[in-house]
Formats: structure tokens, C-alpha cells, sequence
């Protein structure tokens, strides 16, 4: 149990005691002079009650007194504490003894605390072959990676999953592209890697969006290789399953490059059949409409919007396809207890509806998968655009991270690499999930202030340390017998106590920015008291518990950073 879950279990007791029933709030003051932990619960519950068992409280302070004085005699046989005090209206402010977090800091890898197990699918990435893997997939990927980690460091059991669009329009756009040029299967064979496939791809696709758009002949046509691709047409077949799987050795490298990978893909190619066959059913059944001789769900039964799930041609939609997804998901050889979805915003109505749909359909699926939305991502210096042939390409990103850092830092590719990748990443991870981010290329590689190279750069520093002696893990004496600690030193020994929290709340809350703060904040802390004391030349009680102190700094900033998918390079 965490210091935070005891002490949230301490105060849950004596209110209840109290003939309160709530379950108290506890948090960190933003200054450590305030405590280590702080609680407003006196504050909350006197707005509504001014009797608590048949004791009349004039102030929410002299409630908050009454709760001390019970709290102080609880932690005589605990011995937690190092002191409780009252401030300001009502607010309890806690110290933690020196000893106990010492001893945190000594057991620092026994304190991960599952959560209630679940089976979740974590759905993310969702590149659609025959198109590039732009800035936004990266951090689509980056974003499903760390919530996936976190959700396994509190004991869930993780299903990942990637469905990506095979069939559709913007494939018979590709390939009309391809198709207009009469030596394309001479240009093909000229292809030599899965780069130089991929352009071809990227400019083909281009054309063909311009054509559709601009000319009425080719729109018709572009249609009509679409039904070839629906109807496995042989005329078409093999240029499509040979540029299918280009795409798809494309995105392995990419996956492989940000260290992600899944345990199940999914397809709509595999889904559309089931999908159109279940919205027919429900057509059947009342649940789906006809309208303008295309099959709709009525979302405005439900307070939501109409939507179409089979076309007027027949073709079920993105939303029919998604019928197929849902029964594979829930029903097929995983059968998670919740799904979610990571996808930008513009889909969060299409969702609704989807969901809606489904639990109509699959009443056991109602409440059982969610949309976990991320803001959209572009360059400060413009907009991105895969029609255009503009889409600002997630591999030219990491290229171009890595050969600034190359270049401003001297350093080895493979460390280059490992620092690039990590640069990118914690630029999309450090905010807020539904925050928009305009990337700087610039600050993500820095070494000073909030970046992954910063965090990356101090890990090394400790590890610098470290090899300089062999001691580094060895016992030290009962801290209270020792010595006193100095301000910087017991401040870093304060947050490595909070590392279990904050990733058991990272990942209740499917937020890796907590993590991003915590880890900057540890850093800081470190690099502050590093600057300030010395560690291998100080007395030897001193040296020995500020090893410990830089060994476990490492330990925790190397666990933090994995869980952001970030690696930790021992040298820099």
C-alpha cells in the first residue's frame, strides 16, 4: 500500500468514526514547506454538516482540530508521521518521518499496487495502407503505447490492438494513380526498399485524389476499381495485395522504430461482410431505417445524429464495418471487459452513434468501450495535408529530431536514435491528452527545461555516478541515527516516495502527462541537489545514503521513462 492509500485509509476511518461517510481526498502541496501530503476534508463536509455525532462545530478549523487530534493518536501506534498540522480555514497538512521514507526508498520496487483486474483492448495507431503514417499516427502510437504500459504496471491485463482501413476509397484512388501511368508495372519493379515504395505509393495516391476530384471520368472509374477491390475482381487483385502489403512492411518499420507492437490486427477487409450483414438483420429487426434507399441508424431516437451504415449502392460505411469490428472484438478469441478506442476528436459523434448502434444490436457490449480523445498535432509552421501530397510524414519527424541532435550533440546513431525517438514522444506526451500541440523541433531536443532529452541526459548523470563506485546498492545505517538531511536531499527523497502513486493515477486516469510531470520534477530535484552537495567526496554516511539516493533516482527515471515508451541511454 502507498503512503498515499494508508493515509487516505487512516483519515476514511476516523470521519467515518465521525458519522461522515465520504471518502476523503488527499493531495500533494505544490510547496514542500506545506507538507508532504494535504487533505481539505474538514472543509468539504462542514459546507453540509455542522453535527458530527452529537458534537456541534462552530468553523470548519475546529472540525479539521477535532480530526488531528484523532489522527494523532492513530499514528501513535503507526508512527508515520512527523507532524500533522492545521492551516489556514481547515486544511491538514501532513509531514512524513524522515525513516519511513527512507525505507520507501529502499523497497521502492515492491510498492506497484494492481488495480482490480480487467481484460481491456487498448485500440491505437490505425494507419490505413496505400497512405502515408503522418505526424498525427505518431501520436496516436506514442499516446496508446504509454496508456498501455501504465495500464500493465497496475496489473491489468492489456489487449493490443491496431485496425487499419485495407478496402475503401482512398485505395481505388491509389491504384488509379498507379493505373494511369502504362509502364507502372516497369516502375514497380524498379522499386528497391520499402522507402522507395511507400513514395511511389504517396505520389500515386495524390494523383488520384486530384483526379477525382477534378475530373468526372476518373471519379467514375476510381469507382469502379473500388467495386473490383470489394469483389476480389482478378483484374485488380494482384496489384492490390502486392501494394497492400508494401503499406503494411511500411508501418512494421515504423512500429518497430517506436518500439510498439500488437497482439491482433485488425481489418475492415475482414469486417465489412459481417458488419453489412448485421445492419441488414437490424434493418429487419427495426433497429436500422431506410432512407433515400440507403440503410441509416435514427441517432435521433437516442439524442444523437443519423448516420448511414450501408450506402445507396449497397456498401456498408465506415459505421457498417464498425458492426463487424465490435463482434470480432467483444466475441472473437479475446473477449475484453472494456475497449477503448484511440482516435482524434473529429470522431467523437461517430462514435456515439457507433456505440449506440452496437449496444442495440449487442445489448452486452452498452458500456463496455469508450473513445479516449487526443488533440490534433501539427508544426508551428503549417498544416498538413495527404491529398496534396503535404501529410508531414512521422518518420521525416523522427529523421529530422535525430539529425539536429546529431549534429548539435556529437553523439553515436544509436544513441541519437534513442534520443530523438524519446524527444518526440515526451513532446506529445507531456501535455494534456485533449490538448492541440503545435511541435517544436527545437525545444523537444533540448537539454534544458522540460524535455525527454533533459530527462534522458540526467538518467546518464546518475548512471555517470554510479560507475564511479560500486557501492552504490550497499546497506546504509538508520537514517534518524545518522544524520540529518538537507532540504534537497529529502526532497528528492519525497518524490521517489511518490512514484507508485502517481503511475497507480496515471493510470486510472489514462494520463501519461502525470507521469511527464513527475518525472521533471524528480530531475529538477536531482540535478539541484547534485549541484549543491557532493556525493562520491562527502563523509562516508553521507556518501553512502546519496548513492543510494543517485542510484534509485536512476532506477525511477529509467521506469518512468519506459513507461512512457521512452529508452534510457547510459551515456549521452
Amino acid at each position: 500500500m502507498t503512503l498515499k492509500q494508508q493515509l487516505i485509509a487512516i483519515v476514511t476511518e476516523i470521519v467515518k468514526d465521525l458519522e461522515i461517510e465520504i471518502i476523503p481526498s488527499v493531495d500533494y502541496p505544490a510547496d514542500i514547506k506545506h507538507g508532504d501530503y494535504t487533505t481539505n476534508i474538514a472543509l468539504v463536509v462542514f459546507g453540509n454538516h455542522h453535527v458530527f455525532k452529537s458534537k456541534a462545530f462552530t468553523s470548519p478549523r475546529e472540525l479539521a482540530e477535532e480530526i488531528v487530534e484523532r489522527l494523532r493518536i492513530a499514528d501513535d501506534k503507526l508512527r508515520i508521521f512527523e507532524k500533522i498540522e492545521i492551516a489556514g480555514p481547515g486544511f491538514i497538512n501532513f509531514w512524513v518521518k524522515n525513516d519511513i521514507l527512507f525505507n520507501r526508498l529502499l523497497h521502492l520496487e515492491k510498492l506497484q499496487t494492481p488495480l482490480i483486474g480487467k481484460k481491456i483492448m487498448v485500440e491505437f495507431a490505425h494507419p490505413n495502407t496505400h497512405k502515408a503514417f503522418h505526424i498525427g499516427h505518431l501520436r496516436n502510437i506514442t499516446t496508446g503505447e504509454s496508456i498501455v504500459r501504465l495500464l500493465e504496471a497496475v496489473g491489468v491485463k492489456v489487449i493490443r490492438v491496431n485496425y487499419q482501413g485495407d478496402v475503401g476509397m482512398h485505395i481505388a484512388k491509389c491504384l488509379y494513380g498507379i493505373l494511369q501511368n502504362s509502364d507502372f508495372k516497369t516502375n514497380m519493379t524498379k522499386l528497391k526498399d520499402v522507402k522507395e515504395k511507400i513514395d511511389f505509393l504517396g505520389k500515386a495516391y495524390a494523383a488520384g485524389s486530384k483526379a477525382f476530384e477534378d475530373d468526372e471520368k476518373a471519379k467514375k472509374e476510381v469507382g469502379e476499381i473500388n467495386k473490383k477491390i470489394y469483389a476480389k475482381d482478378s483484374s485488380i487483385w494482384e496489384l492490390y495485395e502486392t501494394t497492400r502489403q508494401w503499406s503494411l512492411a511500411y508501418f512494421e518499420t515504423i512500429y518497430k522504430r517506436v518500439y510498439s507492437h500488437f497482439d491482433r490486427f485488425y481489418f475492415e477487409s475482414e469486417t465489412y461482410k459481417s458488419g453489412k450483414e448485421t445492419v441488414l438483420k437490424g434493418f429487419k429487426d427495426g433497429v436500422f431505417q431506410e432512407s433515400e434507399g440507403a440503410i441509416i441508424f435514427p441517432g435521433s431516437k437516442y439524442g444523437l445524429h443519423d448516420r448511414v451504415f450501408i450506402s445507396s449502392e449497397g456498401n456498408p460505411t465506415y459505421e457498417g464495418k464498425d458492426m463487424g469490428l465490435g463482434q470480432l472484438q467483444f466475441f472473437g478469441e479475446y473477449k475484453p471487459e472494456l475497449i477503448m478506442h484511440i482516435v482524434g476528436p473529429e470522431q467523437a459523434g461517430y462514435f456515439q452513434v457507433v456505440f449506440e448502434a452496437l449496444a442495440q444490436m449487442f445489448p452486452e457490449t452498452r458500456g463496455k468501450e469508450f473513445h479516449l480523445i487526443y488533440g490534433w498535432v501539427k508544426l508551428k509552421h503549417g498544416k498538413m495535408s495527404s491529398r496534396t501530397g503535404n501529410v508531414v510524414l512521422g518518420e521525416w519527424l523522427l529523421d529530422e529530431a535525430k539529425n539536429k541532435i546529431k549534429e548539435e550533440y556529437k553523439t553515436i546513431d544509436k544513441i541519437a536514435e534513442q534520443i530523438a525517438v524519446g524527444a518526440v514522444k515526451y513532446s506529445f506526451l507531456k501535455v494534456g491528452l485533449n490538448q492541440e500541440i503545435a511541435f517544436d523541433l527545437e525545444e523537444s531536443i533540448s537539454l534544458n527545461g522540460n524535455s525527454g532529452p533533459y530527462l534522458q541526459y540526467t538518467f546518464a548523470r546518475t548512471q555517470s555516478i554510479l560507475r564511479k563506485t560500486q557501492n552504490a546498492k550497499r546497506k546504509t545505517q538508520n537514517l534518524s541515527e545518522s544524520f540529518d538531511l538537507q532540504p534537497e536531499e529529502r526532497e528528492v527523497l519525497r518524490l521517489l516516495a511518490k512514484f507508485p502513486e502517481v503511475v497507480e493515477e496515471a493510470a486510472a486516469r489514462y494520463a501519461p502527462h502525470l507521469v511527464c510531470t513527475y518525472l521533471f520534477d524528480l530531475a529538477q530535484a536531482f540535478n539541484l541537489f547534485y549541484q549543491r552537495f557532493p556525493i562520491l567526496k562527502a563523509e562516508e554516511a553521507s556518501k553512502a545514503f546519496r548513492l543510494r539516493l543517485t542510484f534509485q533516482t536512476g532506477k525511477i527515471l529509467k521506469k518512468g521513462l519506459d513507461l512512457l515508451g521512452i529508452q534510457s541511454p547510459e551515456r549521452m
